[in-house]
């Protein structure tokens, strides 16, 4: 693939992956310029509502907040959930990404990736985001793709190619062959599930509440697709409220804890993973064969997802080397390659 870049006079190119948990942005010639939370706090000052930070600033709020103060997540499962919140977030992430509007004064030109089950209605809903948020020419991409791209899969060629990406609020699995989907699915599952699961194991099983912040904390530190028979001896602590009679209090979680707590959301990946496979035609099902799958996403973080993948499906499994930019680095590629490039402008043209 030709990945020279498009020199615009007044305008960068920049390509978008609006994630449920996480925003990045990657500029070509700079790489990762911007990886933060999709997370927005207001405040409210003499009645008016206002944006009081985005994204790390406003994370950090998450939970300790006075009444005046709300955080609010855009998105939910990859979807839209407050247009207005959503334009905001990519504007100034945007903008912090590129130094401020004074440097574009023809505005950026965009790709995003969004989800390969988006309706119609959901990409218009990213599309409109994207350019009221500054955006003098936005192209979209399905994120399957863009992160098989990004994970340097050889999808160009007549071999098919399986990608797993596995995001804050969905799971997106493709099947790609000669630049094209052969079949794809979304499955509205992922980290957030996990942090939901690992939050409700611990007040069934400990009767002490936690947030999610600490629930994504702990997920990060010894989460676990699958219990080993070290994974007793691997702990991590946690604070929270016990709800039997509202003390704070700390408890220590095993290894093993959080994969019994993970267990059901992981089955509903592989299970995801399983269907899609049974739609590979006989000779793409010999090349995935061959050449296994690949994970991308947060949630190819998650300790031992792979091996789980490897021992449920009998393919060769791999973590991509950068998994959480794959969308983002693919989605730039994408643009900067001349037949995707006039693919995306088509395709965005039905918007």
């Amino acid at each position: 693939m030709d990945f020279n870049l498009f020199n615009s006079l007044g305008a960068r190119q920049m390509a978008i992956d609006v994630g449920t948990a996480n925003t990045v942005v990657y500029v070509p010639g700079e790489g990762i310029v911007l990886n933060e939370p999709s997370v927005v706090a207001l405040e409210v000052v003499n009645g008016v509502e206002r944006v009081r930070a985005v994204g790390s600033d406003a994370k950090i709020l998450m939970g300790k907040t006075a009444d005046n103060i709300r955080t609010y997540r855009p998105l939910i499962d990859g979807v839209i959930n407050d247009l207005d919140l959503t334009e905001q977030m990519i504007k100034h992430f945007i903008a912090k990404a590129t130094g401020g509007p004074n440097l574009l004064s023809r505005g950026p030109e965009i790709v995003v990736g969004v989800p390969s089950a988006s309706t119609e209605v959901e990409r218009r809903a990213i599309h409109a985001a994207a350019i009221n948020a500054g955006g003098r020419d936005v192209w979209l991409i399905e994120e399957p793709l863009a992160a098989a791209i990004g994970a340097g899969l050889p999808i160009e060629q007549p071999i098919g190619s399986m990608v797993v990406d596995i995001g804050g609020g969905t799971t997106e699995v493709a099947i790609i062959a000669l630049k094209q989907p052969t079949y794809s699915t979304s499955e509205r599952v992922g980290g957030d599930k996990m942090d939901e699961a690992i939050a409700s194991y611990v007040r069934m099983k400990h009767n002490v509440e936690i947030g999610p912040v600490s629930a994504e904390r702990i997920k990060k530190e010894i989460g676990s697709a699958s219990s080993t028979p070290e994974g007793m001896n691997i702990v991590g602590h946690v604070g929270g409220r016990d709800v039997t009679v509202g003390n704070l209090c700390e408890i220590e979680l095993s290894q093993a804890e959080m994969a019994e707590a993970l267990h059901d959301v992981v089955q509903q990946i592989v299970e995801t993973v399983s269907r899609a496979l049974g739609h590979a035609g006989a000779e793409i099902a010999s090349d995935i064969i061959n050449q296994g799958l690949v994970i991308t996403g947060g949630g190819a973080l998650l300790t031992n997802i792979d091996t789980v993948l490897r021992d449920q499906t009998g393919l060769p499994v791999r973590v991509a080397d950068e998994p959480l930019t794959c969308v983002a680095l693919g989605a730039a590629r994408a643009l900067q390659d001349a037949e995707f490039r006039t693919e995306l402008h088509a395709a965005s043209r039905v918007m």
